[in-house]
């Protein structure tokens, strides 16, 4: 199975649908997220489980434990191969998050968006750098009993070595000569395989692509 999963971020169902059919058979996956969620909720989710890839189901959960856990039971009859919490909502929420998923379900934190930096995290209040911040997550997210982590390209190797056995996912992949859009901590597929990457979401160069199976073709040629 291919490590690509391609991140298919809009609201309109026919165009998601289109998309996922067009790249089905150079990816492992689709990613679907809080803009596809919000616009077409679980039948939309199911819509496109039919089309036979794992589903990874990236609404970033981030509330008390408490709720976390309900809304992760709410969303156990589709059982996603993959789903994002905030890793930052602390161990509690984490322990609770992966006691209330589907077994086969990977619970994995978000350590920091790929939208920031460490300017970002001083104006938050958190000091230090956003490697560091990474690393600190990492570590809370493993001893929580999670499954993984979603962290940028950069950090990625670091946090391999913290976690050894931990599902790192890496969002924020370009070509060189991509569009680097709002990321800033970007990296290229096969950098961040060798790092230690176990799956690689992409999203606007495939998605945005004039032809979306050439541009995962092209991912995929580079693995």
């Amino acid at each position: 199975m291919s490590p690509l999963y391609v991140a298919i971020d809009t609201p309109h169902l026919a165009r998601a649908r289109a998309i996922a059919q067009r790249v089905r058979h150079h990816v492992g996956g689709l990613k679907l997220g809080l803009e596809f969620f919000v616009a077409n909720g679980q039948p939309g989710v199911r819509d496109m489980a039919a089309i036979g890839l794992p589903i990874f189901l990236d609404l970033k959960l981030h509330d008390i434990p408490n709720t976390v856990a309900k809304a992760v039971q709410a969303l156990g009859p589709l059982a996603p191969a993959i789903l994002t919490v905030h890793a930052s909502g602390g161990r509690a929420m984490l322990e609770d998050a992966k006691a209330a998923a589907p077994p086969a379900t990977k619970v994995v934190g978000v350590t920091m968006l790929t939208s920031l930096d460490d300017s970002d995290l001083a104006a938050t209040g958190i000091s230090g750098s956003a490697h560091d911040q990474v690393l600190r997550l990492t570590d809370l997210s493993a001893e929580a009993g999670i499954d993984g982590i979603v962290c940028a390209g950069p950090e990625v190797a670091a946090a391999r070595k913290r976690w050894a056995k931990g599902f790192l996912v890496v969002p924020g992949i370009r070509l060189p000569d991509d569009h680097v859009g709002d990321q800033k901590r970007i990296m290229t597929p096969r950098q961040a395989l060798d790092a230690g990457a176990s799956i690689l979401v992409v999203g606007r160069p495939i998605t945005q692509a004039e032809d979306p199976d050439t541009a995962a073709r092209a991912i995929e040629a580079t693995l």
